[in-house]
């Protein structure tokens, strides 16, 4: 197979998003029949149709939906190469790529991250924070499109060299007003008889939810699913059913939005997070500062609570 070019794979990806040739050459200043002839020459390449001609435009073959995936990673990955580069140039000696999930987000990470950044040491690494779930994480990191991860220690991790992060805690989430605003702590099956509010399925705090509801035998009854933990908070705060999220999230504003938080007494409700990579020596010596500095920070954390 010949190679592949940058070029071809973006107007291939253009017309796949596009699902027509005249749109994409629009949109990559290209005239649409120089389009045809790149993608006829990929099609040659490759040794397989990829597009499938229809009275309103085209889209992928089963074969074209495999390259449009691979497509799309290695122009991430090329863009990725423009920006390091660049900030290269500009004087930044050391580039960090770190995929965390969302709940590292929204707890502790980018409080640390920014810790690290201020150590005059650190002055010329630039640190970049993608956030996914993590799922997402771990195929990212087998597939060689991110160096470093942080994601919830009950993901797959088979493999990976890890470091222990930071923990939390799940806890019901009430109105001020709801039958268990009152306790000091409950179980996850007290707050099955209630309304619940949740994340999307693939999140893992739903993930772990769902499993230990199917477990008790019982089911989760949803008044509102949302996709942030800044709505599921509003929901709870409108009176609409308990969200279960990490303490550590609700704890800031748990006064401003009138709600109470009740920790889960269950011992699975203490989560551990990991730093993910496939080999410390074949990460950069900036993404292995990086890496050292959270484990620390995360340890005397730990040893200080």
């Amino acid at each position: 197979m010949r190679d592949l070019d940058l070029t071809t794979l973006r107007l291939f990806v253009a017309v796949c998003e596009t699902q027509n040739m005249a749109r994409a050459g629009e949109q990559e200043h290209i005239v649409a029949s120089a389009i045809s002839k790149r993608l006829a020459q990929l099609e040659d390449t490759v040794g397989a149709t990829l597009l499938e001609r229809r009275r309103r435009g085209v889209i992928p073959t089963a074969a074209g939906e495999i390259v449009l995936a691979h497509a799309r990673a290695m122009l991430a990955a090329a863009d990725r190469v423009t920006r390091d580069m660049a900030d290269y140039g500009a004087g930044v000696r050391g580039q960090v790529r770190l995929l965390a999930t969302v709940s590292s987000m929204a707890e502790s990470l980018p409080d640390d991250i920014a810790s690290f950044l201020q150590i005059p040491e650190h002055r010329d690494i630039r640190v970049t924070v993608e956030e996914s779930l993590s799922t997402e994480v771990v195929r990212s990191l087998r597939e060689g499109a991110a160096p470093l991860g942080i994601c919830w220690d009950a993901a797959d991790l088979e493999g990976f060299d890890t470091r222990p992060y930071r923990t939390d805690r799940l806890a019901a989430i009430v109105h001020d007003s709801h039958p268990l605003a009152q306790a000091d702590t409950c179980t996850f099956a007290d707050t099955l008889d209630f309304d619940h509010v949740g994340m999307p399925a693939q999140t893992a705090v739903q993930t772990m939810l769902t499993r230990y509801a199917a477990i008790l035998g019982r089911r989760l009854t949803f008044r509102a699913v949302v996709s942030t933990f800044d709505a599921a908070l509003r929901c709870v705060r409108a009176n609409l059913g308990i969200a279960v999220l990490p303490a550590e999230i609700a704890e800031p504003v748990a006064g401003a939005f009138g709600v109470r938080i009740i920790p889960l007494s269950d011992e699975w409700a203490r989560r551990r997070f990991a730093i993910c990579f496939r080999n410390i020596e074949l990460l950069s010596p900036a993404a292995r500062l990086l890496v050292d500095y959270l484990a620390h920070t995360a340890a005397a954390h730990a040893h200080s609570r």
